[in-house]
Parts: C-alpha cells; sequence; structure tokens
C-alpha cells in the first residue's frame, strides 16, 4: 500500500486551495466562524453554480462530457482538500455520484448529451426509485412495471424510501418490462421525469419532523422510449453498477466525518465524567481503532486502483466498506447516547458541536433532537439504506471469499 503525491498532483492541490480561498466566505477558515440563516441559505443557493465555473462537479468525468479529466490521484487530493477545508463538494448526490457514473458506462451518446451537462450545471436533480413496500433486500422481486405503449413507456407502481423524491425533477427507476422472465432477467433501468400527472410524492414524516424520504405512486406516468440505460431488460446489471458506485467510500476522506464525531464524543464525556468509566473509554477506543481500519482500508482500496489490481471486484470492495462504516457507526452512536445520558433528550444537550453528516432539510412539526440525537436516528438507518449488512455479506462472502450462494 503506498500513496505518494507527483509534483503536478501537489501544484493542482496549491490551485485548489487557492479557489477555496477566494470563493468561500470571508472567515470561513476561522475556527469560530458561524453563518446565520439567512447567509446559509444564501451560501447554499450560490455555491453550486460557484463549484460549477470552477468546473469541480465531478471534475474526474471526461472533459468531452463537461468534467475535468482529473487522473485518480487529482481526484483524491480534490476530495482531501475539499474535506480540508469543510466545503461541500456535491450539487446533487444523486446525480452527481450515481445516475451520472451510470450513464457515463451504460448511457448511449444520446443520453450523455441530454442529461450530463445538466447533472453537471445542477439544472437537474434526481431521486433513485429502486426499494419498494415488498422488495426491500430482495430487489429483484419489485413489482413496478412498464409497458411500451408507441414511443413511450407507461408505468405503474410503488416505490418507497425514496430520498430527496420531493425535489427531483427526474428519478431512475427500476421496473419490470418482461413479467415472464426470470425476475433478475426482465427489469429495465429508466430515466423518468417526476414532474408530469402520475406521479404523486408523499413524505415520511420521521419522528424529528424531518421528512427526507419519500414515497412514490406512478399512475400511467409516462417516459421516453430511449430513456432505458444499457438495454430493455438489462436494468439489473446497470442497477448493481449504480449499487457500487453508491456503497463506495472516498479513499482517503470517507473515515474523516467519523473522526470529527469521535472527537465530540470525547470531549462530552470528558464534560460529563463518563471518561472515568473504564467501559466507555474501552468502547471509545474500540470506535478510534474502527475509525482508522476504516482509513487503511480506504488507503488499500486506492492503491488497488493506482496499481489496476484486480484481486477485488468493485461491488465486493463497495460491500464490505458500506457494511463496515454502518455497523461501526450504529455501534458509536449508541455509545454517544449512553455517554449523554438523559441530556441527549435535550434540543441542546449542551456543546455537541456540529455533527458531521447531519445537515437535514428544515423541520416540520415533530418531535425537536439536538444534533447528536439526530444523527443517532439517522445512523439506525445506515445499516439498511444502500443494501443491508446481510446483503452486503452475501456479496463479500460470494464474490471475495468463494462460499456458495445463500439458500433460497
Amino acid at each position: 500500500m503506498e500513496l505518494a503525491y507527483a509534483p503536478q498532483d501537489e501544484a493542482f492541490r496549491a490551485e485548489i486551495r487557492a479557489w477555496l480561498k477566494e470563493n468561500l466566505p470571508q472567515g470561513w477558515f476561522d475556527p469560530n466562524f458561524e453563518m446565520s440563516s439567512e447567509e446559509r441559505k444564501k451560501f447554499n443557493d450560490e455555491w453550486p453554480e460557484k463549484l460549477f465555473k470552477g468546473g469541480w462537479i465531478c471534475a474526474t468525468w471526461p472533459k468531452e462530457y463537461g468534467g475535468k479529466g482529473l487522473t485518480t490521484m487529482q481526484g483524491v487530493v480534490l476530495s482531501e482538500e475539499f474535506a480540508n477545508a469543510r466545503a461541500p463538494m456535491r450539487a446533487d448526490f444523486f446525480g452527481d455520484t450515481l445516475v451520472g457514473p451510470t450513464i457515463l458506462q451504460w448511457g448511449t451518446e444520446e443520453q450523455k448529451k441530454e442529461f450530463l451537462p445538466k447533472i453537471l450545471s445542477g439544472q437537474m436533480r434526481w431521486c433513485q426509485g429502486f426499494s419498494e413496500p415488498n422488495s426491500g433486500s430482495d430487489l429483484a422481486s419489485l413489482k413496478t412495471s412498464a409497458i411500451l405503449d408507441g414511443d413511450e413507456w407507461v408505468i405503474n407502481g410503488q416505490k418507497v424510501w425514496t430520498t430527496q423524491g420531493h425535489h427531483a425533477n427526474y428519478c431512475f427507476l427500476l421496473t419490470r418490462t418482461d413479467p415472464d422472465a426470470p425476475k433478475h432477467k426482465g427489469i429495465s433501468y429508466l430515466l423518468v421525469p417526476m414532474d408530469q400527472p402520475g406521479v404523486e410524492v408523499r413524505g415520511i414524516v420521521q419522528p424529528d419532523g424531518t421528512a427526507e424520504f419519500c414515497e412514490v405512486f406512478f399512475t400511467n406516468a409516462r417516459c421516453p422510449k430511449d430513456n432505458v440505460v444499457g438495454g430493455v431488460n438489462n436494468g439489473w446489471q446497470v442497477a448493481n453498477s449504480t449499487l457500487a458506485f453508491e456503497r463506495g467510500t472516498s479513499a482517503t476522506t470517507g473515515y474523516r466525518r467519523f473522526e470529527e464525531e469521535y472527537n465530540i464524543i470525547v470531549a462530552a464525556a470528558k464534560r460529563n465524567g463518563a471518561i472515568n468509566d473504564p467501559v466507555i473509554r474501552q468502547r471509545l477506543m474500540k470506535f478510534y481503532a474502527k475509525i482508522h481500519i476504516l482509513r487503511f482500508h480506504g488507503l488499500r482500496s486506492l492503491s488497488a486502483t493506482l496499481n489496476n489490481s484486480r484481486d477485488l471486484s468493485v461491488a465486493a470492495i463497495g460491500a464490505f466498506n458500506k457494511m463496515y462504516w454502518s455497523e461501526m457507526h450504529k455501534e458509536a452512536m449508541e455509545l454517544a447516547l449512553d455517554i449523554y445520558g438523559p441530556a441527549a433528550m435535550l434540543v441542546d444537550c449542551g456543546g455537541d458541536g456540529s455533527w458531521p453528516g447531519t445537515a437535514r432539510e428544515k423541520r416540520r412539526p415533530g418531535y425537536p433532537v439536538s444534533a447528536m440525537m439526530s444523527a443517532f436516528f439517522f445512523s439506525r438507518s445506515e445499516t439498511i439504506w444502500g443494501g443491508t449488512s446481510q446483503i452486503q455479506r452475501n456479496i463479500v462472502g460470494e464474490r471475495v471469499l468463494g462460499l456458495p450462494k445463500e439458500p433460497k
């Protein structure tokens, strides 16, 4: 496992740092920097356009599709510098990270020209239409159907846990296009406009009042015939590519938000004396050790990529990463709850800091919670979305260890 930065990579790092210093709000790098809600909204509204003008959105994409054509190491440097500055790097996670790379891999030239520029510019926001009420871990048993009617697909069915569905312009949707084929063979991957008759989005309100998850109902909704990605009835293979992108993690930065949470939890334990409990100290050290195992695995994955190693498939590496960090984080948030104790029920439980990765949409009326408790709630879902831990174990067992398939 070797990680070395060439002189041109370090020159690129200096370029990114200079751009961030020039474009982030004045005072951003001050440890005590804060923004009012109005300033935060203004920043959130303006930042995607700045990213687009700077060419930082999907900068590793080929130049012919609007990216900068960055090398793997330049992409790593870019992620590191944005992480160091705590600057948002994406305009739309589902577009930038999931469907965009999927279209790059599987899409026609017409699809690339139609959708990729709009993803890059932030004109188009996406949601993922995979899970259904009776098809969660067994995704291939999905029932949502698409029937060809002339030059359009007519779609009927229901999806659930559709994150940001109420904000999306398009959905990348798995549908059954051949009901007579074996369940993995009769699925197609469609790009479906959300703003049309026949698409109803309902937010699923959580205990803390957030509603980023949605259920979506399709009743004779339509999309163009040519919006199939990867060919008719080949959606299962295409979807596995998307899931590999989703389950992956940034090689040298993925561990950092957990490290920040660790520091916040330790500070809380020192304030209220929980640090003096030997069991609490042992659990803290277990969390710390796992964070660094995650860091080393990221470096190992990056090294394999740089050396074109084919020892592990992309899907298997992503499955291991996703399983490992999600289970680690669930345990860590249970530890945080034990450290905070009854004070965790207070909206301001005292110095809990800005929890990484817990920025939420404006809450609807609901049970008000602290940032720490919000992170605890969300950690419960992390071992489920993007493929449950049980599914990840099957992928690692079958594709890496060569174990026989799970009995049906």
